[in-house]
Order: C-alpha cells, then sequence, then structure tokens
C-alpha cells in the first residue's frame, strides 16, 4: 500500500483544493492510502506528500526533522502542477540537495506518476529486506582485496545493515565438533542435484545416473572418467563446513556472511565452495574470500531481485564485442539447471562446483564498501563453459561495449555479481 500525505496552504479554497485533490489521485490508477496532513504513520510504507498548492515551502522546512525522525526513505513530492505546486515543490527539492538528503518530484502525465510510482514502490520492499539484517565476516578479508575495504558506519545508515565480525577460530571449532557422515553426505549431494534437475525440468548434468553417487558418476570437468578420487573424499568435509556455518548463521542471527575461505585449505583441507552454494541456495547470502563489498553487492541484488547472486571475477574480457567471462569455483545452486562436482580450481583439493547457469538476460552488479560507487549492467549470458585452466564454473556473458571501459579503467575490485534478468533500473533507484 502507498500512504498520501498533504501539503497546503492555508491561503487557497480547502474545497476547491480537496475536489482537485479527489479528481487528481483517482485519475493516477493507483491504491493508496490518504493520511491527509496527519503525519504520524510516515515511513511505514511507501509515502507520497503530495504538495497540493504553492506557499507550502516553509510548512515542509519546519516538517522536515519529523519527517527525518520518522523514515529514511527519500522525500517523494507528488504534484499536479496546479496552484504553483510544481514550484513550490521544485523550492523544496532544491533546499533538501542544498542539506545533502535525496528526494524527487513525481510529475507528470498519469501513466507515467503510475509507472514510477511501481518502479519506486519495488525499491522500497528492497530497502525494508535490507534493515535490520545482520551479514557474518567470518575471518578477516583474504589479503589479495587490497582495494575492498568497507565502512560499517556508512554500511548502516544508508543501508539499515549491520556487519558481525566471527573470528575463523570459532568456525573451526564448530567444525571439529561435528563428525563426518559419509553416507548422509552422499545422499544430500544427490538430493541437491535432483532439486537442480527438477528446475530445468531435465537432466543435462554430465556428473552421473540416478541413485547414489558411485564410481560411476561422471565430474562436469568434460571428461568422461569417474568422479576423481579428491572430491569423493571431500564431499562429507565439505557437507560438515556447511553444517558448521549454518550453525554460525542460526547463533549470530545471520541473513549472510562471507568467509576467509582460502584459510580453509590449509586448516582442514577443503574449500568452502560446496557450503556457499547451499547456503545461497537456502536462502541466505554466502560469499567467498571475506569480501564484504561482494557480499553487500550480493545481499543488495537478492533484496531487488528475490534470487540469488554468482559472485564471480572476469577471467578475459574483449573490448571489441562486450563478451566477458566470469568464473568461479562456487555458485548457488538454486541460479543453476545442473551442477557437477570437481576440485577447487587453484588449489586441486576439495570440493568445487562446475555450475550450468541458463543463458538469457542478466545483471551484473557492485557497490563499493563504503557505498560511493557502484555499477550496474543489463546483457546476456551467452553460454557455459568448461576450460581446464579457470575456474570450475564459468560464464560467458555480453555486455555492451562501454563496460569493458569500466573493468579496464575504473572497477570495484575483481568481484562482481551476476543475476539473473533485468535489475538496473531498481537498483539505480536504491543507490541514488
Amino acid at each position: 500500500m502507498i500512504s498520501i500525505f498533504t501539503l497546503t496552504s492555508t491561503l487557497h479554497d480547502k474545497a476547491a483544493v480537496d475536489a482537485a485533490t479527489k479528481e487528481f489521485l483517482e485519475g493516477l490508477g493507483i491504491e493508496y492510502s490518504f493520511k491527509g496532513d496527519d503525519y504520524e504513520d510516515y515511513g511505514t510504507e511507501l509515502s507520497l506528500i503530495f504538495v497540493r498548492t504553492g506557499g507550502t515551502e516553509g510548512l515542509f522546512k519546519e516538517l522536515l526533522p519529523t519527517l527525518q525522525g520518522l523514515s529514511r526513505q527519500p522525500i517523494l513530492l507528488l504534484t499536479s502542477g496546479k496552484s504553483n505546486s510544481l514550484a513550490a515543490s521544485m523550492e523544496i527539492l532544491s533546499y533538501l540537495r542544498q542539506e545533502g538528503l535525496r528526494g524527487e518530484i513525481l510529475h507528470g502525465s498519469p501513466s507515467y506518476i503510475r509507472s514510477r510510482i511501481e518502479a519506486l514502490s519495488k525499491v522500497e520492499e528492497a530497502r525494508r529486506f535490507l534493515e535490520y539484517k545482520t551479514l557474518g565476516i567470518v575471518g578477516h578479508p583474504s589479503d589479495w582485496l587490497i582495494s575492498s575495504g568497507f565502512d560499517r558506519d556508512v554500511i548502516l545508515d544508508k543501508l539499515g545493515i549491520s556487519l558481525q565480525y566471527i573470528p575463523m577460530e570459532e568456525l573451526l571449532e564448530e567444525y571439529s565438533s561435528l563428525k563426518d557422515e559419509v553416507a548422509e553426505s552422499w545422499k544430500e549431494v544427490q538430493s541437491l542435484r535432483s532439486a537442480c534437475r527438477s528446475l530445468s525440468g531435465t537432466d543435462r548434468s554430465l556428473s552421473g545416473a540416478e541413485g547414489p553417487l558411485n564410481d560411476t558418476d561422471r565430474s562436469l570437468s568434460g571428461a568422461e572418467g569417474p568422479l576423481s578420487t579428491p572430491v569423493k573424499q571431500a564431499i562429507p568435509g565439505a557437507n560438515r563446513l556447511y553444517k558448521a556455518l549454518l550453525t554460525l548463521a542460526t547463533d549470530y542471527g545471520l541473513s549472510g556472511l562471507t568467509i576467509r575461505c582460502f584459510d580453509l585449505l590449509t586448516s582442514i583441507h577443503n574449500t568452502g565452495c560446496l557450503a556457499l552454494a547451499r547456503l545461497n541456495s537456502e536462502g541466505y547470502v554466502a560469499g567467498c574470500e571475506g569480501d564484504v563489498p561482494a557480499m553487500l553487492s550480493m545481499m543488495i541484488g537478492r533484496a531487488v531481485s528475490g534470487v540469488s547472486g554468482f559472485q564471480a571475477n572476469p577471467s578475459s574480457i574483449d573490448p571489441e564485442t562486450g563478451e566477458i567471462v566470469f568464473s568461479h569455483c562456487t555458485v548457488p545452486l538454486d541460479m543453476v539447471s545442473s551442477f557437477g562436482l570437481d576440485t577447487h580450481f587453484e588449489s586441486g583439493i576439495g570440493v568445487g562446483i562446475r555450475g550450468q547457469l541458463p543463458s538469457g538476460p542478466v545483471t551484473v552488479f557492485k557497490v563499493s564498501g563504503d557505498l560511493s560507487r557502484h555499477f550496474v549492467c543489463e546483457g546476456e549470458l551467452l553460454r557455459c563453459e568448461a576450460k581446464p585452466d579457470l575456474c570450475r564454473t564459468q560464464t560467458v556473458l555480453k555486455l555492451p561495449r562501454s563496460a569493458a571501459s569500466y573493468f579496464l579503467t575504473e572497477p570495484i575490485g575483481n568481484h562482481h555479481i551476476i543475476l539473473p534478468g533485468h535489475h538496473a533500473t531498481v537498483l539505480e533507484a536504491l543507490l541514488a
């Protein structure tokens, strides 16, 4: 629902203003709750201030501290243009800008205003989704993320998201308290593969036949040999790590996390790829390498799209065609139509995910850790590949050629988030 509040000069005839208001709002063809000049519920849902007449600038200035105390929403000024209302709205918006505050005037044809309100409603839904969420940082960010710092105060102020640091030792203690359950781990992985097949309607995986995983199962390495012994041996430990991370998420009330996963290669001789793939598919945001800006981007992407995002880094860019290969060794299992199991690319140990993502429209997205910059670009996922010299899940995207300039001259770190579908309009509005 949308709440509509009013600003009206006492110099104007009330009956005439009310009649014009009714005609204008009914012409928009939207559902709304009319609040008038009672601002007690301002900000509890998408709130529009209908500037009905001129001469309301001073009234708004007096009202502004109250509005700021009630909501972090941008100030949305609705105006019909009658009785100098547009002129007053422009003065008010100019004042907001001078004060470093966000706002917008909704003015134009009924169809334009209606479409803009629909978009802003989606933005407000995303903003509410993000508020009061807590995201975990398990271990410190990886040493090579030298440009991926973050400002927790800005993140809390602008998005309402709190960050919780969790020492890696706490995860390892939880991991050590669990036992490997070999039969159960294989059963769970097979169930996950079946779930992916049900999403696509067909089994396009090269990872084996029906029934429990066994020596006849194929990996998605492109070879016809059996699932490798290192992968089979690592699956129970990878599943154990998933349970340990899930326990931490539950204990800390986390909506998501990122983990310094490369430390796991030496501490438990395994990887977090399968655990993160599962957590993402279960509604958590789960990122790699302790990359906080990437985790934030995934969280914002989920708020806007309602689905998981693929954290990946560009592996090759063709500036002339706009084709970019993105790859990583984990991918949310709810994004793929099928997947196979391989080792982690860099280390050759543990369990990596080689997922098959469906072709179609995508949005590539990333925010900086202080939210001062963001990148949003829509494109097409053309195909997936399985080259042996890259991280296991490999996607080829077609983006506008101008995107290549961003990646090669002013990137926001290396990891970027790939979301299925077109989401640029809502992302831009949310981060404006």
